[in-house]
């Protein structure tokens, strides 16, 4: 099967990079992770790939050929800003998007809860059953290529694990799909991971390729606070967790050289680093 996106790109606004010689491809079935702080390029990417802007340098391809009306109806998109008519009723809205696109809404297919809200307006849903409508809006024309961007924004947990079992869903039929977020918990959502700073891409594949066995430095003192002015006079990044510090992708012997310095006991421990402090680390190093 063919790729369903490629895109080599760059976005410039003014004398500013938004996105900077970012290669990356979504195969059919696949869940890729676009993962980035506030400000990295994601959603200029999203933009950029879906026709929406211009690329400053490169080119964009959806199922073969440039962005254009025709491959808008293969694919399902959902903003950060949901795209809804808050004025209308759930029922209205999907209705609305599935006779966009050619179709008439399947009520069996919808989520009980969805149903069971058809007449309320939008604008009285939670934010939670609001993503869902959403979802359910982008997917009722069966799209090849679901596009998202930052679709677990401000859901509180039970609700982001809903929503994530609505895309992998759509990924085992076969729809290509790609996600933005800033939530480093969800990286083990996709099949492959797409990390961005700054508006380019510092680390692409699997959650365990990227992290590439980076250790993190655990140190529990008694007085957690003298530990941690030693370690931070040292310019090395330290976390408090609970009661415990944390310094990732730093050699024990250096954290212990800082704490001996500054005549702090304390125990270390190696352990292996999380997700979230490899993430950190890559942006450091890109900062740096």
């Amino acid at each position: 099967m063919s790729q369903m996106a490629t895109m080599a790109v760059s976005r410039r606004f003014g004398a500013e990079y938004a996105v900077r010689e970012v290669a990356m491809a979504v195969e059919p079935g696949e869940v890729v992770g676009l993962l980035g702080a506030n400000g990295a390029g994601k959603t200029t990417l999203i933009r950029l790939a879906l026709g929406l802007l211009r690329p400053t340098a490169g080119t964009v391809t959806l199922f073969g050929s440039p962005p254009s009306r025709d491959t808008r109806r293969r694919l399902g998109y959902v903003p950060q800003s949901l795209g809804l008519y808050e004025d209308l009723t759930v029922a209205e809205n999907l209705a609305f998007a599935a006779r966009a696109f050619g179709h008439r809404v399947v009520a069996a297919r919808l989520d009980p809860e969805i149903r069971a809200s058809a007449r309320v307006l939008v604008r009285d849903l939670s934010l939670g059953l609001r993503r869902r409508v959403a979802f359910a809006a982008a997917l009722a024309h069966d799209p090849e290529l679901l596009v998202l961007d930052e679709p677990t924004s401000g859901v509180e947990p039970l609700a982001r694990a809903r929503l994530w079992e609505t895309v992998r869903a759509g990924a085992e039929r076969g729809a290509g799909v790609l996600a933005t977020t800033h939530h480093m918990s969800e990286a083990s959502e996709c099949d492959r991971l797409v990390v961005m700073v700054s508006g380019r891409v510092v680390a692409s594949g699997s959650a365990a390729a990227i992290m590439g066995g980076m250790q993190t430095v655990v140190v529990t003192a008694v007085r957690w606070e003298d530990a941690f002015a030693a370690l931070d006079d040292r310019g090395l990044p330290v976390a408090l967790v609970g009661r415990r510090l944390r310094i990732p992708d730093r050699p024990a012997a250096d954290v212990d050289a800082a704490l001996r310095g500054a005549e702090v006991e304390a125990r270390l421990e190696v352990v292996p680093a999380t997700f979230e402090e490899a993430f950190v680390a890559l942006a450091r190093q890109k900062v740096a």
